[in-house]
C-alpha cells in the first residue's frame, strides 16, 4: 500500500457556520463517492479556507455530521495571496490505498474556475 492525495475545492456562500457546514460536508461527501473511499483507509485530513471564512472549523463537521471519528483533522487559513479566490474551501484527503488507484479530485461551484 501506499499513500495519495485527493485534492477538492469549493466556494461557500458566506462566512457562517451553516454555509461552511453545507460546503464542508457536499464537497466531503462528493470525494468519498467519487474515490470510492472506505474511511479507514484516510491517513489524514488537511481543510484549509481562505482568511475570509472563520465562523467554524470544517473538520467539526466531518466528526460530527460524517461520523469521521478516528481520522485526523486539521484546519488551516491558505495563504493570503492577492486577486485570488475569495471564501474557498480546501480539502486533501491523504489516503493509503493501492499503487493503481487514480484520484479523481473535485472542484465544486466557483471552485471549478481553479482547475480550467
Amino acid at each position: 500500500m501506499i499513500t495519495k492525495g485527493i485534492r477538492g475545492a469549493i466556494t461557500v456562500d458566506n462566512n457562517t457556520e451553516e454555509a461552511l457546514k453545507s460546503a464542508t460536508i457536499e464537497l466531503l461527501s462528493k470525494m468519498i463517492d467519487a474515490n470510492s473511499i472506505d474511511i479507514s483507509n484516510i491517513s489524514h485530513i488537511i481543510f484549509t479556507t481562505t482568511k475570509d471564512l472563520n465562523a467554524a472549523f470544517p473538520a467539526k463537521f466531518a466528526r460530527q455530521d460524517l461520523n469521521f471519528k478516528d481520522t485526523a483533522m486539521m484546519c488551516f487559513h491558505e495563504l493570503d495571496v492577492p486577486d485570488s479566490l475569495p471564501l474557498c474551501l480546501r480539502i486533501l484527503i491523504v489516503l493509503n490505498c493501492e499503487s493503481s488507484f487514480k484520484p479523481q479530485f473535485m472542484y465544486l461551484k466557483g471552485a471549478a474556475n481553479l482547475r480550467k
